[in-house]
């Protein structure tokens, strides 16, 4: 079997005219935004990221506590439960690198220690002091991603002066923080964090501009079911996919590398026409 971290070379969006990585999503929780409790057991998550894989997912993000607006933090602990049994599953059977969604360096390490391969914080690596230090000393990739405030207030009334300007400042400095703590620069990715703390309107400057990130290191951008596509549309989040196929489609054009996505083979399917009209 390969090195994952082989099969983790970002292509160059719109440059070379490679496809994004899409990157499959999950949850292993009962209260996440769009599919909570689908998949809460093992056993019903390893099956989920089988087909996943099975659609094309270049990756499995496995997470165990939900972020959605007024989610009430896990301890370590409870996290670990939740989501180790799930990663060892998957990195035995999936064949594809396996990250776990976590702010905690604790999980994030048991993960590693079960065979993940990348750490999405969506704090940024700020939740947990000890995370930049985990990654750099692992050598694994580490997506930072921009969120205002925590999960249980970011939606009370967020504010920006210029949100595209702040979140790429925010962004910088960490990827500058997580240098300083030795992780490698090829192995930092960034997020704008789409609904994290942010109106509709400020989720669509992001992607509209999008490639104001390029240079910080290759764009993850998670906007599929998002609330803010279903505010435009007025579709409930079971009947978001042609909203979030939208989405992931701009964002690839404005530069996203890796796209998070609920339903991958769509996503491979409209990749696939995209650049071939394109």
């Amino acid at each position: 079997m390969p090195n994952p971290l082989d099969l983790l070379r970002v292509p160059q969006p719109m440059i070379s005219g490679g496809l994004p990585l899409v990157m499959g999503i999950v949850n292993v929780t009962p209260d996440s935004f769009s599919d909570g409790g689908m998949h809460e057991s093992a056993e019903a998550a390893i099956a989920h990221g089988l087909k996943l894989v099975a659609d094309g997912a270049d990756i499995l993000d496995v997470g165990g506590e939900s972020t959605r607006p007024g989610a009430l933090p896990l301890t370590a602990e409870q996290e670990q439960a939740r989501v180790i049994p799930v990663v060892r599953g998957l990195v035995a059977e999936c064949g594809v690198p396996v990250s776990i969604d976590t702010r905690n360096a604790a999980t994030a390490q048991a993960a590693l220690d079960a065979g993940a391969r990348i750490v999405n914080d969506v704090s940024a690596a700020t939740h947990d002091a000890a995370m930049l230090k985990l990654c750099a000393e692992r050598k694994c990739v580490l997506v930072l991603m921009h969120m205002k405030g925590e999960p249980t207030t970011m939606q009370q009334d967020p504010k920006y002066e210029n949100v595209v300007c702040e979140v790429r400042d925010y962004l910088a400095a960490r990827v500058e923080a997580a240098e300083q703590a030795g992780c490698r620069r090829e192995m930092l990715w960034v997020d704008p964090g789409f609904c994290f703390g942010k109106t509709p309107e400020h989720n669509f400057a992001l992607v509209k501009q999008l490639d104001a990130l390029k240079g910080l290191g290759p764009i993850v951008l998670g906007a599929s079911r998002k609330s803010s596509l279903g505010k435009l549309t007025g579709r409930p989040v079971e009947d978001r996919e042609p909203e979030s196929l939208a989405a992931g489609l701009v964002g690839w054009l404005k530069g996203a590398a890796v796209l998070r996505v609920h339903e991958v083979g769509w996503m491979k399917r409209a990749l696939m026409v995209a650049q071939a009209l394109w």
